[in-house]
């Protein structure tokens, strides 16, 4: 029985794994950083033998209350990732399994590679309509890519989506290849409409260094992004800075950041409800966006998600609120579940990179009916 990590975006430490009744591992924190919760290993041994294991040290994880209810995600071919059932004592995840082939991988959600991510940028340029263009460099020397995608005029709406600030949150990839594959489909009247209309400025990966060091939340320095939007540094954040200073380039009119949640199960927004520029007509546009997703899509709900800033409290360093202040825009915080959508719920596979895919195109679609309004 061997246990690897030693590949992209990797992470466990062994602490025992003798026995296939007996396997302890641990999750290696990010780099510089305390976070950590992001596992993703592979299981070499002997088939239809069980394998008992358990996940250490979880409650000084960055999310404890994310195990709960929580199951494992794994794979044999690396192409449908399902649902392993595990249980949650507030400090150890404990889950068994007997493999049916003699190679098993286990992930904290489905992995999306760097192959992945290059194939998802270089069929975007294929179409006549796309430019993909190197913003600049990460720290550990990776390209921070930009798709525009439109034809750039004064008249036209400006949509930023970016994605993958925090590298663990997989599932904001593979919405961002729905939502891509909709835009770019020259059959599909929703994304032929809003390019009549608009130019899109798409960033899928923002974070590539933590994706690949098999970071949860981190880039390779150990910076938070999400926290870094009032005042990037190329020492620290270049992915921020670089992607900030083409924004105030170009200008915004609705900003969408795609993330995953570790412990509310549903998907929901975040909005800018306590920055100091909020006002009625943001509150509206806010409103109208919610009500044609919830139309569009029965994945998508209003109920649940996180409380709401108090007037003036909003933190500015997030790129959500950054940004909705500074462009006076709409903008929101798109969350989706690690563990599943509870109004939708699927035992064997839970939320999944498919219905992330599904759910990139669905909130692509509820961009038109707010489009007049954004100025």
């Amino acid at each position: 029985m061997k246990i690897f990590s030693n590949f992209e975006s990797g992470n466990i430490r062994i602490v025992k794994a003798e026995q296939p009744d007996d396997i302890r591992l641990q999750i290696n924190k990010d780099n510089q950083s305390e976070f950590y919760q992001w596992f993703y290993f592979r299981l070499e041994t002997q088939a239809q033998v069980e394998h008992n294991f358990a996940l250490l040290d979880l409650a000084k994880s960055a999310y404890p209350e994310g195990w709960k209810d929580y199951d494992v995600v794994a794979s044999y071919d690396r192409e449908e990732w399902f649902r392993v059932p595990a249980q949650f004592d507030g400090d150890t995840l404990r889950f068994q399994v007997m493999p049916e082939q003699c190679s098993m991988y286990f992930a904290y959600f489905a992995p999306y590679s760097c192959d992945r991510h290059q194939d998802l940028l270089h069929q975007a340029q294929m179409n006549y309509n796309c430019t993909l263009e190197t913003l600049g460099s990460t720290l550990d020397c990776n390209d921070i890519s930009l798709l525009t995608i439109g034809e750039p005029a004064d008249s036209k709406k400006k949509i930023w989506i970016i994605g993958r600030q925090h590298p663990g949150e997989t599932m904001a990839s593979w919405f961002m290849e729905g939502l891509l594959q909709r835009l770019l489909d020259e059959t599909d009247t929703v994304g032929r409409a809003l390019l009549d209309e608009a130019v899109f400025y798409i960033v899928p990966n923002m974070n590539p260094d933590g994706s690949i060091r098999g970071h949860l939340r981190t880039n390779a320095a150990g910076i938070n992004l999400n926290r870094e939007w009032q005042s990037p540094s190329l020492e620290q954040s270049p992915e921020v800075f670089l992607v900030r200073e083409r924004m105030l380039r170009t200008g915004v009119d609705l900003f969408l950041d795609i993330h995953g949640d570790e412990a509310i199960p549903y998907n929901f927004v975040a909005g800018c409800e306590g920055i100091p520029s909020y006002d009625e007509r943001h509150a509206r546009l806010e409103n109208n966006f919610k009500q044609a997703l919830l139309t569009i899509t029965p994945e998508f709900q209003d109920d649940y998600g996180y409380d709401k800033d108090a007037p003036g409290q909003a933190n500015l360093s997030m790129a959500t609120a950054w940004v909705g202040e500074q462009f006076h825009c709409l903008a929101f915080t798109v969350e989706m579940p690690f563990k599943d959508h509870n109004l939708q719920p699927d035992a064997f596979y839970g939320w999944s990179p498919e219905r992330s895919l599904a759910f990139g195109q669905d909130v692509l679609a509820a961009i038109r009916p707010v489009m007049a309004q954004l100025r």
